[in-house]
């Protein structure tokens, strides 16, 4: 069909245009995965040689604190390493069966660490509860000093881990595992302290019943932005009516822009679908070109396939037409 040909001519005939920013993208994705790889592995050395310290810590003093953040730590290197391995499969490159790369891993990797929150939320409560009732002598001096070690190392461990992209839900995910763990050793220090000097033994599980609300908070604002993804929403930020005005002034050619799809496969990757109706005549070229950029520039998108349609839209799809979004 003549459309089906001018749409792909157009698509092949300005591949130069598109190669470089494109190129240029993928190297920084690269670079940028690499570098979380090498984070993640050093995070989940760290969080395995603390979880053994604090287990033992826990055991010896009789902490539920350290115990449970030494249950967290356990969940969070599983976690991290989990994460690890999604940023090492997202690396690999494209193909026939999996055309946008394993990229999303990174996403599922974040989703499955939110969900691995509530479970472990839901243990330290139980936990929390039974020695609430059931009160048990706590050797604070132990306690405290692994606390502070482990404090020491979580803050270390989320210092690396800042200064993600904010749409690498990943490392997002690996990153809120370890704040829960600091807050978790924060809680054990301030407990072995009132424990000490106080003699406050509910301190105990009371603070760990805090923290566990804290992490509750976070985990479910990962678990709505990595769903989110998943289920191919529009990124946060961006309004497809938006999209479609501002689209629709690229070029004097252009009469009308619908059918609109934005959605991000994995971090910083969004892609596009649209159609474009133009006047007779125009050159589909030039048009291609003005879109492409504006959606690189103004929105950020790497990839974007567009349909240039006849006065009618062959698709018959709802919303379809000129002036309206087919939006799912």
């Amino acid at each position: 069909m003549a459309h089906d040909h001018d749409h792909s001519h157009a698509g092949h005939s300005h591949g130069a245009h598109d190669h470089d920013p494109g190129h240029a993208h993928g190297h920084d994705h690269d670079h940028l995965a690499g570098t979380s790889e090498r984070k993640l592995l050093i995070a989940f050395v760290l969080t395995t040689l603390m979880l053994v310290i604090e287990a033992a810590g826990g055991l010896v003093s009789g902490s539920l604190a350290l115990l449970a953040d030494a249950g967290h730590m356990l969940v969070d290197a599983l976690a991290l390493l989990l994460a690890f391995l999604g940023a090492r499969f997202a690396a690999r490159p494209a193909d026939s069966r999996r055309t946008y790369g394993y990229g999303r891993i990174e996403v599922l990797a974040g989703f499955v660490n939110a969900l691995t929150q509530f479970a472990l939320v839901a243990f330290i409560v139980y936990e929390a509860v039974q020695r609430l009732f059931s009160p048990e002598p706590i050797l604070s001096g132990v306690m405290f000093i692994v606390a502070l070690v482990g404090l020491l190392a979580n803050v270390f461990v989320l210092r690396l881990l800042h200064g993600h992209d904010p749409d690498d839900v990943n490392i997002a995910g690996a990153s809120l595992h370890v704040l829960g763990d600091l807050l978790g050793s924060v809680a054990a220090v301030l407990a072995a302290l009132a424990v000490r000097w106080m003699g406050w033994l509910w301190a105990d599980p009371v603070l760990s019943i805090l923290v566990s609300l804290l992490i509750l908070r976070s985990a479910w604002s990962l678990l709505r932005r990595s769903g989110h993804i998943l289920l191919e929403g529009t990124p946060e930020g961006l309004h497809l009516s938006e999209i479609e005005k501002e689209l629709a002034l690229a070029d004097p050619g252009i009469t009308g822009i619908h059918h609109v799809h934005v959605w991000q496969v994995t971090a910083g990757s969004r892609m596009a679908t649209l159609h474009a109706e133009l006047k007779p005549g125009t050159d589909q070229g030039r048009v291609l070109r003005a879109l492409k950029t504006m959606l690189s520039e103004r929105w950020k998108v790497g990839h974007a396939t567009i349909q240039f349609d006849p006065d009618h839209c062959p698709d018959e799809l709802e919303g379809c037409g000129k002036g309206g979004s087919h939006v799912h």
